[in-house]
């Protein structure tokens, strides 16, 4: 079993700050328009915002054996990623788990399956995401696997990855892209920022992103995308 290690929170102070910082939605775009996990990943919690290098447990299907040993091996500043195939039948998260990880500085929790104790979890600090909430408990009994890459909310996440969560839902941004992925997310802001200032002067949309140009491309070509074909 390999064990987290805190050198995966080893990045630049201004990295840190930055991507703790920025939403997801400019993250995603800066990812191609990807690497956001499943509309059906909630935040659940009083905060939604969160940040960290990912801890990584597949479960054994309605099995909590497994969440608590990587619990106590999450390292202060992580982001447990619960692979819990998406059982919504059976809660792999609660009150008690959601203390021990705010008291442990997690910076959060994303569980593809359920919760419960939601009375108070909706009310806490720690950042909690998943599928949806059941009474049901689960199981201790079946050993797992800790630190490997695994699917949640139909993302997958190696562990190390930065998973960022807020209002809006979860990315994945995968280690070795962290940088340059940070760095056109910034691009992205501003260029936002400068269609917002244009806009709220009284400027038309369609005409700053030129859809007009784009529409009159479109129609004058008389093919539709998904009807392509070359000819001979």
């Amino acid at each position: 079993m390999n064990k987290p290690s805190p050198a995966a929170l080893a990045v630049p102070p201004r990295l840190l700050k930055d991507i703790r910082t920025i939403r997801t939605s400019l993250l995603s775009d800066a990812l191609g328009k990807g690497g956001a996990m499943d509309h059906d990943i909630q935040c659940l919690s009083a905060n939604c915002r969160m940040a960290g290098p990912a801890v990584t447990v597949r479960v054994h299907t309605a099995d909590i054996l497994m969440v608590g040993i990587a619990l106590s091996a999450c390292p202060k500043g992580s982001v447990m990623v619960i692979d819990g195939q998406g059982e919504l039948n059976t809660a792999l998260w609660g009150e008690v788990t959601t203390l021990a990880a705010r008291l442990k500085g997690l910076q959060g929790v994303v569980i593809d399956g359920a919760i419960r104790d939601l009375y108070k979890i909706r009310d806490d600090k720690l950042p909690v995401f998943a599928r949806g909430v059941v009474p049901n408990a689960g199981g201790a009994q079946y050993s797992g696997e800790l630190q490997i890459p695994v699917q949640c909310g139909g993302a997958i996440v190696h562990p190390g990855d930065w998973v960022v969560g807020d209002e809006d839902g979860v990315v994945v941004v995968p280690q070795d892209r962290l940088e340059a992925t940070i760095e056109a997310a910034k691009r992205l802001a501003l260029v936002e920022k400068k269609i917002e200032d244009e806009v709220a002067r009284g400027k038309d949309l369609a005409t700053l992103l030129r859809y007009h140009e784009l529409l009159a491309k479109k129609t004058s070509e008389g093919v539709l995308p998904q009807m392509r074909f070359l000819e001979e």
